[in-house]
Protein backbone atom coordinates (compact mmCIF):
# COMPACT_ATOMS: atom_id res chain seq x y z
CA UNK A 1 0.00 0.00 0.00
CA UNK A 2 2.99 2.40 0.85
CA UNK A 3 4.85 1.22 -2.72
CA UNK A 4 1.82 2.38 -4.25
CA UNK A 5 2.66 5.64 -3.93
CA UNK A 6 6.50 5.81 -3.47
CA UNK A 7 6.71 4.15 -6.89
CA UNK A 8 5.49 7.11 -8.27
CA UNK A 9 8.04 9.41 -6.67
CA UNK A 10 6.19 10.19 -3.27
CA UNK A 11 8.64 10.44 -0.24
CA UNK A 12 7.10 9.11 3.01
CA UNK A 13 7.17 11.51 6.00
CA UNK A 14 6.21 9.01 8.97
CA UNK A 15 7.33 12.11 11.39
CA UNK A 16 5.42 15.03 12.67
CA UNK A 17 9.06 16.52 12.10
CA UNK A 18 9.82 14.75 8.77
CA UNK A 19 6.21 16.39 7.66
CA UNK A 20 7.76 20.05 9.00
CA UNK A 21 10.75 19.14 7.02
CA UNK A 22 8.77 18.95 4.31
CA UNK A 23 5.55 21.43 4.54
CA UNK A 24 7.10 23.98 6.97
CA UNK A 25 9.99 25.31 5.44
CA UNK A 26 8.90 24.32 1.60
CA UNK A 27 8.99 27.07 -0.97
CA UNK A 28 7.11 25.90 -4.22
CA UNK A 29 4.45 23.28 -4.99
CA UNK A 30 4.55 20.42 -2.28
CA UNK A 31 1.47 17.01 -2.89
CA UNK A 32 0.64 15.59 0.17
CA UNK A 33 -1.23 12.43 -0.03
CA UNK A 34 -2.83 11.16 3.52
CA UNK A 35 -2.95 7.23 2.19
CA UNK A 36 -5.45 4.97 3.97
CA UNK A 37 -5.91 0.76 3.82
CA UNK A 38 -9.44 1.06 2.43
CA UNK A 39 -10.94 0.50 -0.93
CA UNK A 40 -11.18 3.53 -2.68
CA UNK A 41 -7.64 4.47 -1.75
CA UNK A 42 -6.35 1.53 -3.36
CA UNK A 43 -8.66 1.43 -6.48
CA UNK A 44 -9.37 5.16 -6.66
CA UNK A 45 -7.13 7.85 -5.02
CA UNK A 46 -3.30 5.99 -4.69
CA UNK A 47 -3.99 4.98 -9.09
CA UNK A 48 -5.62 8.63 -9.65
CA UNK A 49 -2.11 10.24 -8.16
CA UNK A 50 0.01 7.85 -10.06
CA UNK A 51 -1.57 9.22 -13.33
CA UNK A 52 -1.54 13.04 -11.94
CA UNK A 53 2.01 12.92 -11.67
CA UNK A 54 2.21 11.62 -15.25
CA UNK A 55 1.18 15.28 -16.31
CA UNK A 56 3.82 17.59 -17.92
CA UNK A 57 3.39 20.11 -15.04
CA UNK A 58 2.90 18.58 -11.76
CA UNK A 59 4.49 19.79 -8.16
CA UNK A 60 8.09 20.25 -7.04
CA UNK A 61 7.73 17.81 -4.70
CA UNK A 62 5.42 14.77 -3.37
CA UNK A 63 4.74 13.47 -0.18
CA UNK A 64 2.53 10.91 1.88
CA UNK A 65 1.52 9.51 5.54
CA UNK A 66 -0.22 6.53 6.09
CA UNK A 67 -3.31 6.96 8.07
CA UNK A 68 -3.16 3.46 9.45
CA UNK A 69 0.75 3.23 10.18
CA UNK A 70 2.01 7.13 10.95
CA UNK A 71 -0.81 8.19 13.41
CA UNK A 72 1.74 10.70 14.49
CA UNK A 73 2.49 12.14 11.38
CA UNK A 74 -1.39 12.07 10.02
CA UNK A 75 -2.29 13.65 13.35
CA UNK A 76 0.29 17.07 12.70
CA UNK A 77 -0.61 16.65 9.47
CA UNK A 78 -4.17 17.76 9.72
CA UNK A 79 -3.68 19.68 13.20
CA UNK A 80 -1.66 21.95 11.86
CA UNK A 81 -1.55 22.23 7.79
CA UNK A 82 -5.08 20.75 7.10
CA UNK A 83 -6.89 22.17 10.40
CA UNK A 84 -9.37 24.25 7.93
CA UNK A 85 -10.40 20.90 6.36
CA UNK A 86 -12.27 17.72 7.91
CA UNK A 87 -10.06 14.60 8.87
CA UNK A 88 -10.25 12.33 5.37
CA UNK A 89 -8.44 9.04 4.66
CA UNK A 90 -7.67 8.99 2.01
CA UNK A 91 -7.47 12.48 0.64
CA UNK A 92 -5.08 15.00 -0.93
CA UNK A 93 -3.56 18.41 -0.58
CA UNK A 94 -1.65 20.78 -2.65
CA UNK A 95 0.49 23.25 -1.12
CA UNK A 96 2.26 26.71 -2.37
CA UNK A 97 4.87 28.28 -0.08
CA UNK A 98 3.77 25.83 2.73
CA UNK A 99 0.04 27.12 2.64
CA UNK A 100 -2.87 24.38 1.30
CA UNK A 101 -4.43 25.78 -2.24
CA UNK A 102 -5.95 22.65 -2.81
CA UNK A 103 -8.00 19.66 -0.91
CA UNK A 104 -9.84 16.65 -2.12
CA UNK A 105 -11.67 14.95 0.85
CA UNK A 106 -12.81 11.73 0.55
CA UNK A 107 -16.41 11.98 -0.69
CA UNK A 108 -14.68 13.59 -3.75
CA UNK A 109 -12.39 10.83 -4.31
CA UNK A 110 -15.00 7.87 -3.60
CA UNK A 111 -17.28 9.19 -6.35
CA UNK A 112 -14.61 9.37 -8.97
CA UNK A 113 -12.37 6.74 -10.84
CA UNK A 114 -8.78 7.08 -11.21
CA UNK A 115 -8.88 8.65 -14.58
CA UNK A 116 -11.20 11.49 -13.27
CA UNK A 117 -9.87 11.72 -9.67
CA UNK A 118 -5.92 12.44 -12.29
CA UNK A 119 -8.12 15.13 -14.30
CA UNK A 120 -9.15 17.01 -10.81
CA UNK A 121 -5.69 16.80 -9.80
CA UNK A 122 -3.91 17.89 -13.04
CA UNK A 123 -5.89 21.04 -13.11
CA UNK A 124 -5.12 22.03 -9.80
CA UNK A 125 -1.01 21.31 -10.71
CA UNK A 126 -1.99 23.60 -14.06
CA UNK A 127 -3.58 26.33 -11.87
CA UNK A 128 -0.60 25.83 -9.09
CA UNK A 129 2.24 24.52 -10.31
CA UNK A 130 4.51 26.68 -12.42
CA UNK A 131 5.78 24.77 -15.52
CA UNK A 132 9.74 25.69 -14.84
CA UNK A 133 9.24 23.93 -11.20
CA UNK A 134 7.44 20.73 -11.89
CA UNK A 135 9.67 17.26 -11.38
CA UNK A 136 9.83 16.65 -15.20
CA UNK A 137 11.06 20.15 -16.00
CA UNK A 138 13.90 19.50 -13.51
CA UNK A 139 14.97 16.31 -14.44
CA UNK A 140 15.49 17.38 -17.72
Amino acid sequence: MREDLTQHGLTETRTPEAVDQALHSASGTVLLVINSVCGCAAGKARPGVGLALQNEIRPESAITVFAGGDEEATAHVRSRYLADYPPSSPSVALFQDGKAVFYLHRSGIESRGPEEIAEVLTSAFEKFCAPANSLQQKVL
